[in-house]
């Protein structure tokens, strides 16, 4: 009997010395996130907004609106990818304007939201987006998603919802859009892990861009390089400190590796600035960016586009 209280209490030290090790561990990250809301409280909203440019039907335009969203014309038809124009996401500040207003938008005809966290799936701003259609007299756009995230969009008013599993594709007016593997996750919330995740290629005749949505660093940019040959990249470079974030997200030195692996023409990057997501300087995913173009001289293919200001391709 003596014997099995020995034991007994030999087993309970690992389980307390763990339990204490988890503590731990959610203390020290409740501090950091602490750290990041008043930073993001503290820091002052900057940047411009400004009116769209509208391209040819012959031109491919791109207009970085912030974080990961873009405006882009290809075609003749308007399309918009991870629209996200909020002022807060929960308690943390946007700390750069959105580069567009809604209010100035041409009707779009198409959504692509690459998966649903909270920062790409943004449904105030999916509402707003089909409240503007209506606004002017035009029908609501569609909206192209991953695997089962229709429950998050389904009462939004789109037109039609296409939901896509990696190397599907979707044609509509004479573009096609095909969904794309990607390294990350797709649950909204902790038990939800069955949501499809990745990015989109969008064509239209010889014009085409890659949109990667959240990503880290993987052999698939390879695959999709060699089966779609984009044109554009845009690649995130943001949220990569602490280290064990680079296992969802890209870093700059990541991002250039990707671009290398795609054999795009040029890098637009994505999914920085807008908001204080992780614990590297703001100014750092730029910097680094234009370090590591410089090691790989591709200097004069990364182009780094102001929110707002539509750049046009033809």
């Amino acid at each position: 009997m003596e014997l099995n209280r020995h034991a007994l209490a030999s087993s309970t030290v690992p389980e307390a010395s763990n339990k204490a090790m988890i503590n731990a561990n959610l203390r020290r990250r409740a501090r950091q996130f602490s750290k990041l809301v008043r930073h993001s409280a503290l820091t002052p909203l900057s940047g411009q907004t400004c009116k769209p440019v509208l391209a040819r039907q012959s031109e491919l335009g791109l207009t970085f609106i912030g974080h990961s969203s873009f405006f882009v014309q290809i075609g003749g038809k308007n399309l918009i990818i991870d629209p996200n124009f909020a002022r807060w996401l929960f308690v943390l500040k946007r700390l750069r304007r959105p580069g567009l207003r809604i209010a100035d938008l041409p009707a779009l005809d198409l959504v692509l939201v690459t998966h649903a966290h909270f920062d790409h799936l943004h449904r105030p701003s999916l509402r707003a987006l089909v409240r503007r259609n209506r606004q002017l007299r035009k029908p609501p756009p569609a909206i192209v998603i991953p695997r089962h995230v229709s429950d998050l969009v389904s009462d939004l008013g789109f037109s039609s919802i296409i939901e896509l599993d990696w190397w599907q594709q979707h044609d509509q007016s004479g573009i096609s859009v095909v969904h794309t593997p990607s390294r990350h996750w797709g649950a909204r919330i902790v038990h939800d892990m069955h949501r499809g995740f990745g990015g989109y290629v969008v064509r239209y005749r010889k014009e085409s861009l890659y949109h990667a949505g959240d990503t880290a660093y993987f052999d698939g940019f390879r695959e999709i390089g060699n089966r779609m040959q984009p044109e554009l990249a845009l690649l995130p470079i943001g949220a990569y400190d602490p280290p064990p974030f680079r296992n969802v997200h890209t870093s700059p030195a990541d991002a250039v590796r990707a671009f290398l692996d795609l054999r795009a023409r040029y890098l637009v990057p994505m999914h920085y600035g807008s908001f204080r997501l992780s614990h590297e300087p703001m100014d750092e995913p730029l910097r680094f960016l234009a370090s590591e173009a410089r090691k790989q001289a591709i200097e004069d293919r990364v182009l780094v586009l102001q929110e707002g200001v539509t750049r046009v391709f033809d």
